[in-house]
């Protein structure tokens, strides 16, 4: 008996001791894979933020969450529960963004068999798949959509001052839908935002911009600069508006915002360095969403006569044909 239990005893000892490596190796890679998605999240975050100009502590404010949460979920330090829902996702063998969707109701299996396939597609397939949805179920004529146009852009690329001077070429209405924000609220922005927070405000945005888009056929609109992070609201616009992204370097942005003694959302920055650098972080974080515009514009080094005649040979409508020339249509007729 006591040979039979020392026999066994280096047969047992070594497999153990081996199953114990495996099981710290496999914890160890676990560990770096769940730091790996902390840093994801983390980046994402922050380019959202960034996306929407907002610094951390109004985030925190409107968020309701601390500062210092928020520098460590930034970091990549977030809170174990992230982790915990990202496990059931994946036993689950679901996305986690199906885990996390607010919607009350069950998606119907066709929209869910949609979306399946439109998320394996690569990134410049989906652009081509998104023009196509557009160009065949769209409740937007075509020609309608082409009477409106949507300057989109950083505050300083020139939306107000160009954009008012295209409507009178074209002889429609000139619309800042900031301003539209402010009559209809009775409210100044930063009043709105001290009392309703981010959310608020884009929800002010957003049904404004249903009210252009519901009694004005043509216009040219001026968009606020941080409209395109709001997937719901810009893609209306994307899709009922000619969009036009007006473009410089954050140096000219800076210049121009400056001189028009407004340095949102660089006001809690003191240091000219740290402001640019913030410049520089918003515009990144934006930029694949201005390129989506229809147009692009640079004003880069230009002056205001050739920023304002490259931007009338974009906005231009087509003329298909002669007799299409010679149409009553309303709105941007050329003077």
């Amino acid at each position: 008996m006591h040979d039979s239990t020392n026999s066994l005893s280096p047969s047992y000892g070594p497999a153990t001791h081996e199953a114990s490596l495996v099981d710290h190796g496999s914890e160890d890679q676990a560990s770096r894979s769940d730091g790996d998605y902390l840093k994801r999240l983390g980046l994402r975050v922050r380019e959202a933020r960034a996306r929407r100009g907002m610094s951390r502590r109004i985030l925190a404010r409107d968020s309701r969450v601390s500062e210092r949460y928020l520098a460590q979920l930034e970091s990549g330090s977030g809170n174990i529960s992230v982790l915990l829902l990202r496990q059931i996702a994946h036993a689950l063998d679901v996305r986690l963004t199906a885990l996390l969707q607010d919607e009350s109701g069950t998606q119907s299996a066709a929209l869910s068999r949609i979306g399946e396939f439109l998320a394996a597609l690569p990134e410049e397939t989906l652009v081509r798949a998104r023009e196509v949805l557009l160009r065949e179920f769209a409740r937007v004529d075509p020609a309608v959509r082409r009477r409106r146009i949507a300057l989109i852009g950083l505050r300083g690329a020139g939306k107000s001052t160009l954009g008012n001077r295209l409507a009178g070429e074209l002889g429609v209405p000139f619309i800042e839908l900031d301003r539209l924000i402010e009559q209809r609220s009775g409210l100044g922005l930063s009043v709105i935002f001290d009392l309703y927070g981010q959310s608020g405000f884009r929800r002010l945005e957003r049904e404004c911009l249903d009210h252009v888009l519901h009694n004005d056929p043509a216009f040219v609109l001026a968009t606020g600069g941080s409209l395109v992070s709001e997937s719901t609201t810009f893609e209306r616009l994307l899709s009922e508006c000619f969009t036009v992204w007006l473009r410089t370097t954050p140096e000219e942005h800076m210049q121009r915002v400056i001189a028009q003694g407004d340095t949102r959302p660089m006001a809690e920055t003191t240091e000219n360095r740290e402001a640019m650098a913030e410049l520089k972080n918003i515009l990144a974080g934006r930029e694949p969403l201005y390129r989506r515009a229809d147009v692009i514009v640079d004003t880069h080094a230009k002056s205001p006569q050739e920023s304002f005649a490259a931007l009338v040979n974009s906005a231009r409508p087509p003329v298909v044909n002669e007799m299409a020339a010679d149409t009553d249509a309303p709105g941007l007729r050329m003077k």
